[in-house]
């Protein structure tokens, strides 16, 4: 692509001595392999009809990879490349490594202790896993890290309805250490559902939330140790199982003091005080009010967001972005909250990014944390892979399929977009999901154990006939799908590449016999660069590919 860029350039050049940088696009086959609209653009600046200005730059630009040029429309140029040039771009995919020596921090996940993690921690989980891949596929040197709430108003719910329940001795902490983890959601929702409509309760509540920050009380801060142990472990558990390691956890608890420090010092210059309480006045820059310590002295989420920033500015002070993705119910509050940083220490509020995602949800709609009625990553996980148990009892291994499933139908929608998760059509082997892939790549590796290949590749210097050409020609364009994704965020351009080139290769396999056929060297080396591809693909949304089904 890039050499196809430059040709253009430098016939632009030559022509009328103008530098411009040429937008490439993928037509419909049938048009060519790329188009460019150079001429569109300079038509203005050199006061020239586009076509005629089109037809001039066909005639000029000259390449090895380049086999003919044509005008369309109003003055688009058609680009077909070589057949020897598709070759080695199918069978030699190099990514141009724009992010190489780029440090680069992706804080996703997220799910909070003393509450079961939700489907909605699922989702940032794998979709932050696979934009970390991407930026490592680009060269980056990528920091997974997680950051979770040990402290806070939820903890003092979750203590609240264990003793209420179970009350606070050592008969209490015996039992809850054989506590399932969705346990842990029912003494949160206990809590979260008193706070709302009991005054008493709410007192008390408010109560136990300063002794967690003042930790003056030893049988809470047992209870409170062993509830936050049992969180993590189930978390850990999760993540395991999605094959999802973090570099670094962050706490909230870590992050308070640091928080305060940047509160207290730039109160008057950066923040002010109302009615016992600092706050941030984002109207000044179009933005709303928010408190950063409440009127009793406890920080708020934004204070142990400002105090994160500096710690991970800390641990790692090369960075040269540092995504946070969270879902876009968070948007404002991050504008805020990055509005009060940049005018305390603007270049790390600007390296500092806000990436949002949708809603997830099933038949049962959306969730909601607050009241503690969630829908478990557990419970979505386990559905799955029953529903897989019922529609493929003989594939092994089972979570292979059932994983591809889950991964994949969240990550094929925009991010950004909300999601509405089909459990039977995300495990279906028909159609755009997971498992239609993997099984895309086990019958291609099934061709392949037909008749190994052998020797050097059969490619190259051969004449591609129509259904060949149409196959390499999509192989050949993964380099330039991972870059684009990874430019802007969006994993589910993989997903859309991988699916069409499935559907390619079928309407290859239709029409050309491999096994037997003259021409079985050069299509089997098709179908190995195919395969391959796939599994790249596949890996890199962390998807297993079997090379069985």
């Amino acid at each position: 692509m890039q050499e196809i860029s430059e040709a253009i350039k430098a016939a632009v050049k030559d022509l009328f001595n103008v530098d411009v940088e040429p937008v490439l696009t993928r037509p419909d086959e049938q048009f060519g392999d790329f188009a460019t609209n150079v001429a569109l653009q300079l038509a203005k600046k050199l006061n020239k009809n586009p076509r005629v200005i089109a037809q001039q730059l066909a005639d000029k630009i000259q390449s090895d990879t380049i086999a003919k040029t044509e005008v369309a429309g109003p003055g688009f140029i058609n680009i077909c490349l070589s057949d020897n040039y598709l070759i080695e771009q199918a069978l030699d995919q190099k990514i141009a490594q724009p992010l190489k020596d780029q440090e680069i921090l992706v804080e996703f996940g997220d799910p909070n202790p003393f509450k079961e993690m939700h489907i909605g921690h699922l989702y940032s989980s794998i979709v932050g896993d696979a934009i970390s891949s991407l930026f490592e596929a680009n060269g980056a040197e990528v920091r997974r890290v997680c950051y979770q709430g040990d402290v806070g108003l939820h903890v003092a719910k979750w203590l609240w309805g264990v003793h209420q329940e179970l009350g606070w001795d050592d008969a209490a902490v015996a039992k809850l250490r054989d506590l399932p983890h969705t346990g842990i959601g029912y003494y949160y929702s206990l809590g979260a559902k008193a706070y709302e409509e009991n005054t008493e309760a709410k007192t008390e509540i408010d109560v136990i939330n300063t002794k967690v920050y003042s930790k003056e009380d030893p049988q809470l801060n047992k209870i409170y140790e062993l509830g936050k142990r049992l969180s993590f472990d189930k978390f850990q558990d999760i993540f395991d199982l999605l094959g999802i390691a973090y570099k670094k956890q962050y706490l909230e608890s870590q992050s308070v003091e640091i928080g305060l420090k940047y509160v207290k010092e730039n109160t008057g210059k950066v923040f002010t005080h109302s009615q016992g309480a600092v706050i941030y006045e984002g109207e000044k820059v179009g933005l709303h009010t928010r408190v950063f310590v409440t009127s009793k002295g406890l920080p708020t989420y934004e204070t142990k967001d400002l105090g994160l920033t500096e710690l991970k500015n800390t641990d790692y002070p090369n960075a040269a972005r540092s995504i946070i993705i969270t879902a876009n119910e968070q948007s404002e509050y991050f504008k805020v909250m990055l509005a009060a940083l940049s005018e305390i220490d603007k270049p790390l509020a600007d390296k500092t990014t806000h990436l949002a995602h949708g809603f997830l949800s099933l038949s049962s709609g959306k969730m909601s944390s607050r009241t503690g009625d969630v829908y478990g990553a557990t419970n979505l996980l386990n559905l799955v892979q029953n529903e897989v148990k019922q529609q493929y009892p003989d594939t092994n291994p089972e979570n292979e399929t059932y994983l591809a499933a889950i991964k994949y139908a969240f990550l094929k929608h925009r991010l950004g977009s909300d999601v509405t998760v089909d459990i039977k059509e995300s495990v279906s082997l028909q159609g755009n999901s997971g498992p239609y892939l993997q099984y895309a790549h086990a019958r291609a590796c099934s061709i392949l154990a037909k008749s190994p290949l052998q020797g050097q590749s059969k490619l190259q210097g051969q004449t591609l006939q129509e259904g060949e050409r149409g196959l390499v020609r999509k192989i050949g364009e993964y380099p330039e799908v991972i870059e684009k994704a990874a430019a802007e965020l969006m994993p589910h351009h993989v997903c859309m590449y991988l699916y069409e080139l499935a559907q390619t290769f079928n309407r290859f396999y239709e029409n050309n016999k491999v096994i037997g056929d003259s021409r079985q060297a050069g299509r089997l080396q098709m179908v190995k660069a195919y395969a391959d591809t796939l599994k790249n693909g596949l890996t890199l949304l962390n998807i297993p590919a079997p090379e069985k089904m």
